[in-house]
C-alpha cells in the first residue's frame, strides 16, 4: 500500500475566501494542507474568518490522519451551504497547528472560491 501524505506549509501571503464574491475570510497567516488526493485545502484562523456566518452543524467526519472534524454551515448573500467548512478541535499530534483552524470546500460547493491577491 503506497504511503498516504498530508503536508502543511505556512503561507504568510493574503489569502482571501469568497462565497459569490463576498469575504468571508482574509488572512496572511494561513497553513496550506496538501494532501493524496485532495485539492490544497487553506485553514484559517478563526479570527480571521467572519464567523457569524457560520452555524455549527451535527456533522462530524474522521481522517485517519488529522483526527475528528466537525462541521459548520456557511451562511452569505442569503444562501446556506451546508456542512460547507470544518475544523479540527483536537487534531492528532502531527497536525496540532490545525487546531480549531477552519478550512472551507472550494470547488466542492458552488460559489465557494480562495484567492491569494498579489
Amino acid at each position: 500500500m503506497p504511503e498516504h501524505k498530508v503536508s502543511e506549509k505556512h503561507l504568510h501571503e493574503p489569502v482571501r475566501v469568497k462565497v459569490d464574491g463576498e469575504v468571508v475570510a482574509e488572512a496572511t497567516d494561513v497553513i496550506e494542507v496538501d494532501e493524496d488526493g485532495h485539492p490544497p485545502r487553506f485553514y484559517f484562523a478563526r479570527s480571521d474568518v467572519k464567523m457569524e456566518k457560520l452555524s455549527r452543524t451535527e456533522t462530524t467526519t474522521t481522517c485517519p490522519f488529522k483526527g475528528l472534524a466537525h462541521y459548520f454551515s456557511l451562511t452569505a448573500h442569503g444562501h446556506t451551504l451546508p456542512d460547507a467548512v470544518w475544523t479540527y478541535e483536537d487534531p492528532y499530534e502531527e497536525h496540532a497547528e490545525l487546531k480549531s483552524r477552519v478550512a472551507f470546500y472550494e470547488g466542492k460547493l458552488p460559489g465557494i472560491s480562495s484567492e491569494r491577491p498579489s
